[in-house]
């Protein structure tokens, strides 16, 4: 039976899927940047040598972001052109949804998305599957080449970490999410990117700043990093 899923539920079946496969996984999305914790469940598939493929659209990805690829023994990626499907697969199951596979959009979007067992809906899945195979054959396969990360300059800490821009706790660094969960819940219920920290930090170098979800760096950092802003 297909089952629906909201925005929760999306990313709990999401972490199922890749946590459960055990031949085959296949990652559809537009858009890439994946979280701390899919990066886990990929990191402990790819030890167990799955056949995994990543199709996305767009090829801008962070040198972090590219680097952690090329680290993946098992991962094939490809590149679709005017790719805009979202679907999440393995050998059980199917994951049709609104939601990339990118941290932001699991954080902040409301999503929905159905789940397609193969043992209940063959006829469906197997649908699915067929057009996934099809994007696979369509896209251009890349070979993700480290690079370069780009240093940071008046700081001494790794090139993967922020500072919340309202505790200044240390965070990973994502500019489209400068805050850390607990902060981020207490902004969420008001949810104005214009706000102002009375004493906020910058989200890069974690000096002073009048830091908010819309201009979370200071103006030192964001010409140092235009990389980092969409």
């Amino acid at each position: 039976m297909v089952k629906f899923l909201d925005t929760t539920g999306v990313s709990n079946e999401l972490a199922q899927i890749i946590k459960t496969a055990k031949e085959r996984l296949i990652i559809i999305s537009p858009y890439l940047q994946i979280s701390d914790r899919f990066k886990e469940m990929l990191d402990d598939q790819d030890r167990m040598k799955l056949d995994i493929r990543i199709i996305y659209g767009k090829s801008e990805l962070q040198p972090q972001e590219s680097n952690w690829l090329k680290s993946l023994k098992s991962v094939r990626t490809s590149i679709c052109k005017n790719l805009h499907a979202k679907c999440y697969m393995n050998e059980n199951e199917a994951l049709v949804t609104s939601m990339n596979f990118y941290e932001f959009s699991q954080m902040n979007n409301n999503e929905m998305g159905i789940v397609v067992s193969k043992h209940n809906d063959s006829g469906v899945y197997n649908d699915i599957y067929e057009e996934a195979k099809r994007l696979i054959r369509i896209s251009d396969e890349i070979k993700v080449t480290i690079e370069k990360v780009v240093q940071k300059e008046d700081s001494t800490k790794n090139n993967d970490e922020g500072f919340c821009i309202r505790c200044q706790t240390g965070i990973k660094l994502a500019p489209e999410t400068p805050y850390c969960l607990a902060d981020y819940q207490k902004w969420k219920k008001f949810g104005d990117k214009k706000y102002e920290e009375k004493s906020g930090v910058c989200h890069i170098c974690g000096k002073a700043n009048s830091s908010s979800m819309e201009k979370p760096a200071c103006t030192e950092c964001y010409k140092k990093n235009k990389f980092l802003f969409k």
